[in-house]
């Protein structure tokens, strides 16, 4: 385990498509942790090209965006337009 480290947070205010939201939201609840926690490790993980979920993690997303009907893709990045 790691030393922790004490950093400083900033209040932001971002916009995301909303049922990518919805599926975060889960996760982090899923996890027992805070949205900006686990956006922070996705972040982290993907900065040093590491996959920031295991299998078990990856199938309850998997679960998770069915019934929320996230049907967007990393594909989909760079071609959404909002209405």
């Amino acid at each position: 385990m790691t030393t922790p480290k004490k950093i400083e947070r900033v209040q932001t205010g971002v916009r995301i498509e909303k049922n990518t939201l919805k599926v975060l939201k889960a996760l982090a609840a899923h996890k027992d942790m805070g949205l900006g926690d686990l956006i922070e490790g996705i972040v982290l993980h993907s900065f040093e090209g590491k996959v920031p979920f295991e299998p078990e993690t990856l199938a309850f997303i998997e679960q998770v965006s069915k019934a929320y009907g996230l049907t967007l893709t990393s594909e989909d990045s760079h071609s959404l337009n909002e209405s």
